[in-house]
């Protein structure tokens, strides 16, 4: 229907523009003289261009070109995308308005000006332009297509046509480096940090992994080393279990992107350290990640928390009551949330003497401090063994050193 209505107001313009021509030309015949011919001939320049724009094949005669330097970024990074514009024939444009056609979140996220271009092509064949998006936020987001627009000097004709060239890119959330110290001893103030790495059985290896620091030298691999370019270790079996499981909460909230980079900077921490993760979430749908160990697991979850969105209609102790994901498993848990509840309490409780340890991560913004509830809520928690540590956002690496509510 818009098509139809954008090409009805196109033939419009284009009769309204010969009848100017045709009562410029009667003018100048019924009146004669120098000045009505002077005006006529100073007019019809116009009127010819305007009719060659008006059958200017804009959507043909145009092809559009977008390069992206990747199609993978982090949270926070910029992007400079240039767009590139071919044309066949060298037609005089006056004039050419180029816009991006965003889709999805990054739609919102970024202002209409920056993604406009005003250009004065002549009669170049090809046209440049640049624009950057200073900070991306976390998702895949999708650029559709580029509007060109056009039109002659008298503004009579416009010419608008999308120029398809779609192109995704995926955006990871941004994560912190963090050091994973598996929390061993339980207190009535908390819990010890293991500072050691997870042991392995040194006598089997299972793979290779990036060295870190305090790795034995008789670890290293060389082979892989030297086929990589960079030092890589060999990757052993776990003498005990030091498996864990994150659990999301993906309830709505302000915080949310918050409760994914943290998400995010545990994950890494936990399998940088040679230990096993697994994830579970539950948003628009239930999406549950085993416990493993590994690279390949790592990029799994963090694809996945590239594309979440907060969008779980239920509380996560309702999330945890109809889970039977974890039965059977005996491994630490770690619950992300931004909501203390009684209800979640008392779950974490449960399933602490069921299955093992279990740690609440309560993420706050960065100066935000805890509400009386909560304060109370953490003590609630200490009498059933549930350690409940506050994060604030862009304070992450203090995760795994605080022990208590501040």
């Amino acid at each position: 229907m818009k098509e139809k209505f954008r090409a009805i107001k196109h033939m419009w313009k284009l009769v309204i523009l010969i009848l100017l021509i045709a009562i410029a030309f009667s003018y100048a015949m019924f009146q004669g003289g120098f000045v009505s011919w002077f005006l006529f001939y100073s007019f019809l320049p116009f009127a010819a261009y305007s009719l060659a724009v008006a059958f200017y094949p804009v959507q043909d005669g145009i092809k559009a070109e977008r390069r992206l330097p990747k199609l993978e970024f982090v949270a926070g990074e910029p992007l400079k995308v240039r767009t590139i514009l071919k044309r066949e024939r060298a037609f005089p444009l006056f004039y050419l308005l180029a816009e991006e056609q965003i889709g999805g979140s990054l739609r919102h996220a970024v202002p209409k000006e920056k993604t406009k271009a005003l250009l004065f092509p002549g009669l170049s064949k090809e046209i440049v332009f640049d624009y950057t998006i200073d900070e991306l936020p976390r998702g895949e987001h999708a650029f559709q297509a580029i509007k060109l627009k056009t039109g002659d000097l008298l503004g009579l004709i416009e010419k608008e046509q999308n120029s398809d060239s779609e192109d995704k890119i995926l955006v990871y959330p941004a994560y912190t480096e963090l050091v994973y110290r598996p929390f061993e001893n339980h207190y009535d103030q908390g819990a010890a940090a293991s500072r050691e790495r997870v042991q392995r059985d040194t006598t089997m290896a299972i793979g290779v992994r990036d060295y870190q620091p305090g790795d034995r030298f008789s670890w290293i691999n060389w082979k892989a080393s030297a086929k990589r370019n960079e030092i890589m270790t060999k990757e052993f079996e776990q003498k005990q279990s030091h498996d864990v499981l994150i659990v999301m909460d993906c309830v709505p909230d302000r915080r949310f992107e918050g409760i994914v980079a943290f998400t995010a900077s545990i994950s890494r921490a936990i399998l940088k350290k040679g230990a096993q993760a697994g994830l579970l979430s539950v948003s628009k749908e239930r999406i549950a990640f085993p416990v493993r160990g590994g690279e390949t697991q790592l990029q799994q979850i963090f694809y996945h928390l590239a594309k979440v969105q907060p969008a779980c209609p239920v509380a996560i102790d309702t999330v945890l009551e109809a889970e039977t994901f974890f039965s059977g498993q005996n491994m630490t848990m770690m619950i992300v949330t931004s909501h203390l509840t009684r209800a979640l309490i008392e779950k974490a409780g449960m399933l602490g003497h069921k299955k093992g340890m279990v740690t609440v991560f309560l993420i706050k913004d960065e100066k935000e401090s805890p509400t009386n509830e909560e304060l109370a809520l953490k003590a609630m928690g200490i009498t059933r063994g549930v350690r409940i540590i506050l994060v604030h956002e862009n304070q992450f690496d203090s995760a795994f050193s605080e022990v208590s509510l501040r």
